[in-house]
């Protein structure tokens, strides 16, 4: 009898224990309902999820466990994302969704209607996690539309190098070719030898552009910046681009006021008015004249650069300061234009901290106006250094 005794002594204490452990399982479960009920009425994040989403650049947003927004970044409603309590991209909520079912991480590419700084397309780089276990889920949206139309901008560049490249080798390779085959035609080798020259020449060309736009095409500020002279520079240009001007009859005439002076590099500066007089004459009829003016305006001085020459149509207007845009793209090589002239020159103005603008009509000419910085803030006239002498 002792023996059973304590046999159903242990069953009881196995009971009562088993009994225990289920009463304490039960009273967690509960209480974790609880919490959860609680956190889901209140909308709360788990700790520190705000604060990490304070700091992100990216636009982040957090949905609830029924698609409404607990917390968007200013980022996400900037760009149209999020409005109210509603995340708006039907694509991102999809993946949320997703997301919720299997608990996996999914990344993504989406395009967006554009909602801010007008831009029509914003592209985003997504990444949709699951938070927590209450049915949360983190959206991680990454704006790369700038740096995908960079690429866009370096692919085209490198396409377009390559091309103009291969035009004049390949012509000089022809025409060595056939003087080779004329060697004994004195006439055709002289022509042909004329040929290369050209060619040679349009290579040169190319090459000194190529240059000197990879070096001023971050829009990074000058250097060694200086006092620099617009009468000079004008001078300097101009006695750059006579033979040209000669050639067609075509009259460079200086005008405006005389002395001001800008803060700047005086070497870009005779760059861009050498492109602007060169792009002026190879596009104007013989017998016309190009004008290069100069005015102060306010704490800047403007160098205006018009001709009475073909003209540009209205809707090339807005992409003439590309890389290698030509509104007449056989005219251009005709007269042994590389394509880049033009956009030199908006990289000049933009290390300037100025700008450069075009007034165009076909059939009537056009303007291109550079607008740079005055040296001392404020467009004052400064005498010649004769003048100064002769006054003392």
């Amino acid at each position: 009898m002792s023996e059973m005794a304590m046999s159903l002594t242990a069953l009881a204490g196995f009971v009562v224990g088993a009994l225990a452990v289920l009463f304490y399982r039960n009273q967690i479960e509960a209480s974790n309902r609880a919490a959860t009920a609680g956190d889901q009425e209140t909308g709360a994040l788990p700790q520190g999820v705000a604060s990490v989403l304070a700091v992100l650049p990216s636009s982040a947003v957090v949905l609830d466990a029924h698609d409404r927004v607990l917390r968007a970044s200013s980022a996400a409603r900037a760009f149209g994302l999020v409005k109210g309590d509603r995340l708006m991209a039907a694509e991102l909520l999809a993946l949320a969704r997703q997301v919720r079912r299997d608990g996996e991480i999914r990344e993504s590419e989406i395009d967006v209607a554009g909602h801010k700084f007008g831009q029509e397309i914003t592209n985003f780089a997504v990444r949709v996690a699951p938070l927590g276990s209450h049915g949360q889920v983190l959206v991680l949206a990454e704006d790369q539309t700038e740096r995908r139309r960079v690429e866009a901008v370096r692919r085209d560049f490198v396409a377009n190098v390559s091309h103009e490249l291969k035009t004049p080798v390949g012509a000089l390779s022809l025409l060595a070719e056939t003087i080779q085959d004329a060697a004994d035609d004195p006439e055709a080798v002289t022509r042909f030898a004329g040929r290369m020259q050209h060619e040679a020449a349009r290579l040169t060309y190319l090459v000194q552009d190529l240059i000197t736009l990879s070096r001023i095409q971050g829009a990074e500020p000058i250097p060694t910046p200086g006092q620099v002279s617009i009468d000079e520079s004008i001078h300097d240009a101009i006695d750059h681009c006579n033979t040209r001007a000669i050639a067609k009859d075509i009259t460079l005439v200086t005008g405006g006021t005389e002395g001001l002076r800008i803060w700047g590099d005086d070497e870009l500066l005779v760059t861009a008015l050498r492109n602007l007089i060169d792009n002026a004459v190879a596009y104007s009829p013989e017998h016309t004249r190009v004008v290069v003016s100069v005015r102060p305006a306010g704490d800047s001085v403007e160098i205006s650069v018009s001709d009475q020459g073909i003209g540009i149509p209205e809707e090339s207007l807005e992409r003439i300061f590309e890389r290698f845009f030509r509104v007449d793209a056989a005219r251009s090589r005709a007269t042994g234009g590389t394509g880049l002239g033009l956009a030199i020159v908006k990289h000049v103005a933009a290390a300037h901290a100025g700008e450069v603008s075009v007034w165009s009509k076909e059939g009537s000419g056009s303007t291109f106006t550079l607008r740079l910085p005055a040296f001392g803030g404020t467009a004052v006239v400064v005498p010649p250094p004769n003048t100064l002498e002769a006054a003392k």
